[in-house]
């Protein structure tokens, strides 16, 4: 087997040793000491741009959410699985339910009464609502109410379950760096407390009471944090944010990133960074017509559409889309965005581990 990769490598690299009796032997005590020549490998460990196992693809939300009430009906919420969470994996990675080598997506569904009991663990999640409300999560004993176009966070190592006060079930998405932690062994994970969820419904959680003021941080937390304490991110304030920018747009003013692209960076509030440092969240609004310009990244990128319609160019393939519809951009895919409508998409990446570590690239950026 060696002795064919290395044929192979050496052919596309300019080396050819001859197959010789000698030559065999060496391989075989490689593999005797478990050992492999750079030389035979050279093509995969260095190639010329990044080659991922994962590939571009496209999820359709009206397959998904069937899928998850179905899923409602049959499978139980409890401790030991969890959470009803149906996780999207990426055709290229072998059956893992990563949706990318460093990010987990999945679909979370809850009943009316359900609980999803209390744990908490390493990695850091968040979950986007695209339509429904109803479902409260409580994080760290702080019950933050779950509606349309909300962000939500919990970021690593902190408790949280969820409950359904309403009268109709919740699906929501749920992103984590679950590959990303999984692949680095630095997992943890610990079952919470065996009372039920706490059923307190505030119209506002603890956090936002004291963090969500336009402008003004609180005197009594000037310590910077790793991940936002902000526990949501309101859609009002997204959608008025968004909104501004182009008709400050129309006016003349500077406020876009491109023409007719409004878009923003949901931020911690004590550093101005990420809001957790694993994960990027934005949200972008792309007027009727426009088309973005294509762009690859190094590190993958995760967009789900929240209102509107459209289509997305994955590597020369045209994927129209429509609401709650997601697809994942791996390292160096060449994407982009054409608007039949008005068109409103929530996106996540990667892209903190990657500058963290100097390894972020960008071409075709607006």
């Amino acid at each position: 087997m060696m002795n064919e990769q290395l044929d192979h490598s050496n052919v596309e690299h300019g080396m050819q040793p001859e197959d010789t009796p000698e030559l065999r032997a060496l391989y075989k005590g490689f593999e005797d000491e478990n050992l492999i020549p750079l030389w035979t490998q050279l093509g995969d460990l260095m190639p010329m741009h990044p080659k991922p196992k994962a590939v571009p693809h496209v999820w359709k939300w009206a397959k998904l959410l069937p899928l998850a009430k179905t899923s409602g009906e049959l499978v139980p919420v409890g401790r030991g699985g969890e959470r009803r969470a149906i996780g999207l994996a990426n055709p290229g990675l072998g059956g893992n339910a990563y949706i990318s080598p460093t990010l987990w997506c999945a679909i979370q569904y809850l009943c009316p009464g359900e609980n999803a009991p209390e744990h908490r663990h390493s990695q850091n999640a968040f979950r986007f609502v695209v339509e429904g409300e109803g479902v409260w999560t409580v994080v760290n004993g702080d019950p933050v109410r779950m509606s349309r176009g909300d962000l939500l966070l919990t970021p690593g190592w902190n408790f949280h379950g969820h409950h359904n006060v309403a009268t109709e079930p919740m699906a929501w998405i749920d992103g984590l760096d679950i590959p990303f932690s999984q692949q680095m062994d630095v997992g943890f994970f610990e079952f919470g407390s065996e009372r039920v969820t706490d059923n307190a419904t505030p119209n506002y959680s603890r956090g936002e009471r004291l963090w969500c003021h336009s402008g003004l941080r609180p005197l009594s937390q000037l310590q910077n944090t790793v991940s936002s304490p902000i526990g949501a991110y309101r859609w009002e304030f997204t959608d008025r944010a968004l909104t501004e920018q182009l008709l400050l747009e129309d006016e003349g003013q500077p406020a876009t990133v491109a023409q007719g692209h409004a878009a923003i960076r949901y931020v911690n509030p004590t550093t101005g960074g990420d809001v957790m440092p694993t994960i990027r969240c934005e949200f972008h609004r792309l007027r009727a017509g426009v088309e973005t310009a294509p762009r690859q990244d190094v590190g993958s990128t995760v967009l789900q559409v929240f209102e509107g319609a459209g289509a997305v160019v994955l590597n020369g393939e045209t994927h129209k889309l429509e609401k709650g519809d997601m697809f994942v951009a791996p390292s160096w895919a060449k994407w982009s965005l054409q608007a039949e409508t008005q068109f409103d998409l929530f996106r996540f990446s990667d892209a903190p581990i990657m500058e963290r570590l100097h390894f972020m690239r960008t071409m075709g950026e607006d």
